[in-house]
C-alpha cells in the first residue's frame, strides 16, 4: 500500500478520537435511555423524510448522468416508504434485548472466587460500504443500543444521502443530551481517508466491510484494524428430485425476483435432471416473463429452446458471478452429489438453498453445504437480521471467527471477565 497523506492520518485519528470519548459515554446508559434515545431517532427520521428524499434525489441525478446500472439504482433509493422502514427499522432496535451487561457464563470456584464473563461493547466501530445509505442508519442505531460509537465511511454514490441522514441523526443525538460524536462521518479524502480508516488500529476497535468483493477484499487485505468479513452472495437454489415443483416454483421465484440487487437473492439455479424436464419449461418462462436474463448450460439450454425461452450459454464465469440484477444461471445435475459439488466449487459460503421432500436429502443438504444459512424449502431471501427477527443488521458475515451470518447486537459486543473475590491471593 502506498503511503497515506498526513492529512488523511490527522482527520481519521481526529474523527476517531471523538468516537472514542463519545464510546466511553455510551457504556454507562442504562437500556432504558438507549431505547429512549433511539427512538426519538427514528422520531426524527420520519420528520426529515423530505430532507432525505431531496438529498437522495441528488445522488440519483449523479448516478444516471453517470450511468449508474437500474440495480445499484435501486440500492441507492430512498422513497418515503424506504424512509419510514428505515425508521421503523431503528425502533425494533429499541425493543430488542440489550446485550450489554449480558453473563454469558460464570461459576464459584472452590477457594470462592467469583467469575463471570460478561459482554461489553467494541468501543468504536468503523463502517466502510457503497452505495445502500440505509446501511448508515442501521449501523448508527445498532451501534448505539449495543454502546459503540460509529465511524461510517459510505460510498460517494450515495454522499448527498448519508451527510443528511447523519447531520438529522447527530441533531437528534445532542437535542436529547447525548454526545453527537457517537455517530461520526469520515467525508471527503478519497482513497486516503480510507485507508486511514483501515490503519488506525488502537483507535478504531473493528472494521466491517459492506459491499462488493472488491471492496470487501481491498479492507480484508490491506487493513491492520481487526476485520469481520461480510461477503458477497453466490447464492443457490437447487431443486432436488423429491422437490414438490409447486414449492420449488414460488421459491426460485421469489429468490432471484423480489429483490435481485441484495446478496441474498439467489444467482444460480440447480435442477435434478430427474424433475428438469417437467420443471425448468414453466421456471425458465415465468424467470423469462419478469425480465431474468438466463445463462443456462447445455441440459438447461435445449429445453429453454423448446420452450421458446431466451437463452446464453452459461460459462464457469457465469456461474461463478453475483449478478446483482436480473441474471441468472440455471444447470441440470445429475444427483444431490452433483449439486454438492457445484456449490462447492461456486458458491460463496452465504446462502444456499434445497428444495425437496425427501427428508434425508435434506439432512445431507444441511450436514455438508458449508454457509452461513442453509435454506431447506425456503427462499434465500430469508437470510437477514431483520427476518431472523434481530431487528436492522450491520451485515452478514462469511467468515467463520466471532460471527457468522446476519450480525446484529450480540455480534457487536465482546466479552470481559470479572472476577470477585475477598482478599484472595493465588499460593
Amino acid at each position: 500500500m502506498s503511503s497515506i497523506s498526513p492529512e488523511a492520518i490527522a482527520t481519521v485519528a481526529d474523527l476517531a478520537g471523538k468516537s472514542r470519548v463519545a464510546a466511553r459515554e455510551l457504556a454507562l446508559l442504562s437500556r432504558a435511555r438507549k431505547d429512549e434515545v433511539l427512538r426519538a431517532l427514528a422520531d426524527a427520521l420520519d420528520a426529515a423524510t423530505e430532507r432525505i428524499a431531496t438529498a437522495n434525489a441528488e445522488d440519483l441525478q449523479r448516478g444516471r448522468d453517470g450511468g449508474m446500472p437500474a440495480s445499484l439504482q435501486d440500492r441507492l433509493s430512498l422513497t418515503p416508504a424506504r424512509i419510514a422502514a428505515i425508521a421503523d427499522a431503528v425502533r425494533d432496535i429499541a425493543a430488542l434485548p440489550d446485550p450489554v451487561g449480558e453473563i454469558v457464563r460464570g461459576s464459584t470456584l472452590a477457594n470462592g472466587l467469583q467469575i463471570r464473563q460478561v459482554r461489553v461493547p467494541m468501543g468504536v466501530v468503523g463502517m466502510i460500504y457503497e452505495a445502500r445509505p440505509n446501511v448508515t442508519v442501521d449501523a448508527a442505531g445498532l451501534g448505539l443500543k449495543s454502546g459503540n460509537a460509529v465511524i461510517l465511511r459510505g460510498g460517494s454514490a450515495a454522499a448527498s444521502s448519508n451527510r443528511v441522514l447523519v447531520a438529522v441523526m447527530r441533531e437528534s443525538l445532542a437535542a436529547q443530551g447525548i454526545n453527537p460524536d457517537a455517530i461520526g462521518l469520515l467525508d471527503g479524502g478519497g482513497h486516503d481517508a480510507v485507508r486511514a480508516l483501515m490503519t488506525a488500529r488502537g483507535l478504531v476497535d473493528l472494521l466491517i466491510p459492506r459491499g462488493g468483493a472488491d471492496l470487501i477484499n481491498s479492507v480484508v487485505l490491506n487493513s491492520t484494524v481487526p476485520v469481520i468479513e461480510t461477503g458477497i452472495g453466490n447464492c443457490h437454489v437447487y431443486v432436488d428430485a423429491a422437490a414438490d415443483l409447486d414449492k420449488a416454483l414460488a421459491i426460485t421465484i421469489n429468490s432471484k425476483t423480489h429483490r435481485p440487487s441484495v446478496c441474498n437473492a439467489a444467482e444460480s439455479l440447480l435442477v435434478h435432471d430427474k424433475v428438469a424436464g417437467d420443471f425448468l419449461p414453466k421456471a425458465l418462462t415465468e424467470l423469462a416473463g419478469a425480465g431474468v436474463v438466463l445463462h443456462t448450460d447445455e441440459r438447461a439450454s435445449a429445453i429453454a429452446d423448446v420452450a421458446g425461452v431466451p437463452f446464453a450459454i452459461a460459462t464457469d464465469e457465469d456461474f461463478a458471478t453475483e449478478f446483482h440484477g436480473l441474471e441468472m444461471s440455471v444447470g441440470v445435475v445429475d444427483s444431490l452429489d452433483a449439486a454438492l459439488d457445484h456449490v462447492r466449487a461456486f458458491g460463496s459460503g452465504h446462502t444456499e438453498a434445497i428444495v425437496t421432500e425427501d427428508r434425508a436429502a435434506a439432512r445431507r443438504w444441511t450436514a455438508e453445504v458449508d454457509a452461513a444459512a442453509v435454506m431447506v424449502n425456503a427462499s434465500t431471501r430469508f437470510t437477514d437480521g431483520g427476518e431472523f427477527g434481530f431487528g436492522a443488521e450491520i451485515g452478514i458475515s462469511t467468515q467463520k471467527l466471532h460471527a457468522r451470518g446476519p450480525m446484529a447486537l450480540p455480534e457487536l459486543t465482546t466479552t470481559k471477565w470479572i472476577v470477585e473475590g475477598d482478599g484472595h491471593v493465588r499460593a
